[in-house]
């Protein structure tokens, strides 16, 4: 039982993302969390040596690193007594204690079957969406998820893997692919259109079909433009990528010039100080927080712990991209996919720092088990 545990803990963390993003399965997904954390926390105690083995494994001291910085601000910078900034630290650290565990423990799962069962996670999920709510293009779509962007980000990821999954693909693929497609639009989210280019990029580069691709996906956008819907097309068609994340940009920069060296502690993370904010402003629902990674980080940490943070992630992630930059399909190019969208969606996006984010777990699972991937790769040669 301990075993399946720590086969499967990274697949159980995230299917519980997908309990916490629906609203009736909020209060047992959030408990599920709880039960998560506890639950690895008791088995950290009673058999450390095992966690041991895993986590000092030369692929994962980029995980272990960052645990130590997490630790280090929060004796140096941060309040010890805090309670938050302590749950954020625990969370933290059994988040990059689950994922090499479950890498370690069922590395060839990962590599193949893992991706097709979250594709039909995401799927069932859309189709009960569809089938209690089937109005797509009557606003701004999320089916049973919380919210368009968070609906967006199941499926533009689920299209992603997909694409670049096998060189040939089923008739039910194809499906799939469309489904996610036109969902994926429907939420009028921006960012989809990223993701969704990038997978094109990834799978065909600079190729003729790409340039039809982009020719037909022209006249599309040109029509639905218009047409009265509030997709993805006519959105960025109508305010840009960044209309309003600009403002929010602003008051996150303000909100780190107030503690530029020591930042505001582990527990602001997304963390904007609304007294900065005018009244009518903060009232009107316009600014809910910095929408974007980077400046989330640095006004959590603040600059010194910020650099180290930025310099282990790129550093890593250039690492594995680097080492895996041949393949065109594939676990390998899926996994580099979803590194480089997190990494580019973190723009507009808090992303990266979250605990119970789907697409930031993705992103730092995705650069463990390259990590790891390269690792045995060298070892066997």
């Amino acid at each position: 039982m301990i075993k399946w545990i720590y086969q499967n803990g990274i697949v159980l963390y995230l299917v519980n993302t997908f309990l916490l993003s629906i609203h009736l399965t909020f209060n047992f997904g959030y408990n599920i969390f709880l039960i998560i954390m506890v639950l690895y926390t008791i088995l950290l105690l009673i058999n450390p040596q095992q966690f041991k083995l895993v986590i000092l494994h030369r692929a994962f001291h980029f995980l272990l690193i960052l645990t130590g910085l997490n630790i280090l601000y929060l004796i140096v910078f941060d309040n010890i007594s805090d309670l938050e900034s302590l749950k954020y630290l625990s969370a933290r650290t059994i988040q990059f204690t689950i994922i090499p565990l479950s890498i370690f423990y069922n590395y060839e799962y990962y590599k193949d079957k893992f991706l097709t069962h979250l594709v039909f996670i995401i799927f069932g999920i859309v189709l009960l969406g569809i089938f209690l709510d089937p109005f797509l293009l009557s606003g701004r779509y999320d089916g049973i998820i919380w919210n368009p962007n968070a609906l967006a980000s199941f499926t533009v990821i689920a299209f992603g893997i997909l694409l670049l999954k096998n060189k040939e693909k089923s008739n039910l693929d194809y499906i799939l692919l469309i489904v996610f497609l036109i969902v994926s639009l429907a939420t009028g989210s921006r960012g989809v259109l990223v993701g969704i280019s990038l997978a094109y990029v990834f799978r065909y580069g600079f190729s003729f079909r790409n340039v039809l691709y982009a020719v037909l996906s022209i006249m599309i956008y040109l029509l639905l433009l218009n047409l009265n819907f509030d997709t993805s097309l006519n959105r960025i068609g109508s305010q840009s990528l960044f209309n309003d994340r600009t403002i929010q940009y602003y008051y996150a920069i303000e909100t780190f010039l107030q503690k530029p060296i020591s930042g505001w502690g582990l527990s602001k993370y997304s963390f904007l100080n609304m007294d900065l904010v005018p009244y009518h402003l903060l009232h009107s629902g316009a600014i809910i927080s910095a929408h974007n990674a980077y400046l989330a980080i640095i006004v959590q940490y603040g600059l010194i712990f910020s650099s180290f943070l930025f310099y282990i992630i790129f550093s890593k992630g250039y690492e594995v991209l680097y080492y895996f930059r041949k393949p065109k399909v594939g676990y390998p190019v899926i996994y580099s996919y979803l590194i480089i969208y997190t990494l580019i969606a973190s723009i507009y996006e808090n992303l990266i720092t979250g605990i119970n984010e789907f697409h930031t777990i993705l992103f730092w699972f995705s650069l463990a088990i390259l990590s790891y991937s390269k690792s045995e790769s060298l070892n066997a040669d």
